[in-house]
């Protein structure tokens, strides 16, 4: 039987030095029915050269302007056709055999509509990484962390999370996703621009009737950003994209007390910052949450989909993550999902 068709799509802003230096372990996949797509999200570094010098047998696509990350790759994947998508970002070292248990679990059952690798440092590659550790989960009010990861403690791997298991939200550093689904759901939503995209569209999936699991057998290593960079733009959206992805996907009955008591929390933080001298960090948490009380009349996109409450689906924690870890001072994941 032929293996289904896979297309690894890294999407690209001025990346040139990443994509040299982790674009040939991509090329070393053993996969076999197997295609690399670098799509340009309007770059203005030489990338586009060094790829047609250095790289002649990666499929380019080029975008003229940058869409972000959720705009660049629902331009992109409308371009790239294949049974399995690989959403990968330009950090990332991946492994000789990386993608073959991922897919193979997939074939499994078509309920999984999208999947991660386990996520490690490639500066430290000892620990978790950062965007996604071994499998994404959510709280109560909608603070997203993963198997490995609490907020900005990255836990040393030793085997603890090896377990293919269902998860909430896969990563988009390496993103395997269904492609008749990707595309069946609206891809991600362009108005995230970039930071959580992947959690909303996880959470619609789940909403359509389909799992996203988690696939430790795979090992990728990124480098990332490590902790999120206080003030500034992804502060704003991170921020914004969050609330606003609940203001999406939860039911009415649930926003009404969980959206205020959100707002009020991310108030302390603001004003945390602003007393710790952080004014960026201030500004842009304000900014964050009057784009939403603006935008938040708007979002009635995906309203196809039943809205279900969010403890009804996988790898949702009950309790409060940020009491956990800020009052009770848990910072392992197995100190607070004891399973």
């Amino acid at each position: 039987m032929s293996q289904p068709s896979v297309a690894v799509v890294i999407l690209n802003y001025n990346g040139r030095n990443h994509l040299r230096q982790f674009l040939p372990s991509v090329l070393a996949s053993t996969y076999k029915n197997l295609q690399v797509v670098v799509a340009d999200n309007g770059s203005t570094d030489d990338s586009l050269a060094v790829l047609s010098a250095e790289f002649p047998q990666v499929t380019t696509e080029c975008n003229a302007s940058n869409e972000g990350f959720a705009g660049g790759y629902n331009w992109a994947l409308k371009r790239v056709q294949a049974d399995y998508y690989v959403l990968l970002n330009s950090d990332v070292e991946v492994t000789p055999g990386w993608m073959e248990p991922v897919i193979a679990l997939m074939e499994t059952d078509p309920g999984i509509a999208a999947c991660q690798p386990k996520l490690l440092s490639f500066r430290e590659p000892q620990l978790f990484e950062y965007a996604g550790a071994a499998g994404g989960w959510i709280d109560s009010l909608g603070y997203p962390f993963s198997r490995g990861r609490i907020f900005d403690v990255c836990e040393k791997d030793a085997g603890q999370y090896d377990n293919v298991t269902p998860i909430f939200w896969a990563s988009g550093a390496a993103l395997f996703v269904r492609a008749d689904v990707y595309h069946e759901l609206g891809g991600l939503d362009a108005g995230f621009f970039a930071h959580q995209e992947e959690i909303d569209l996880c959470w619609r999936m789940q909403r359509a009737g389909y799992r996203i699991m988690a696939c430790p057998q795979s090992v990728v290593y990124h480098v990332g950003a490590g902790t999120l960079p206080r003030g500034g733009r992804k502060v704003f959206l991170n921020f914004r994209n969050n609330l606003l992805m609940l203001c999406k996907n939860l039911p009415w009955y649930e926003k009404i007390w969980k959206l205020p008591l959100r707002f009020g929390l991310d108030a302390v933080s603001a004003w945390k910052g602003l007393f710790s001298g952080d004014l960026y960090f201030f500004t842009a948490i304000v900014k964050a949450h009057f784009v939403v009380l603006v935008k938040a009349w708007f979002v009635n996109r995906h309203r196809h989909l039943p809205r279900k409450p969010l403890h009804s689906f996988n790898a949702v924690y009950r309790g409060s993550v940020v009491w956990q870890y800020f009052v009770k001072k848990k910072t392992h994941f197995s100190e607070i999902i004891r399973n």
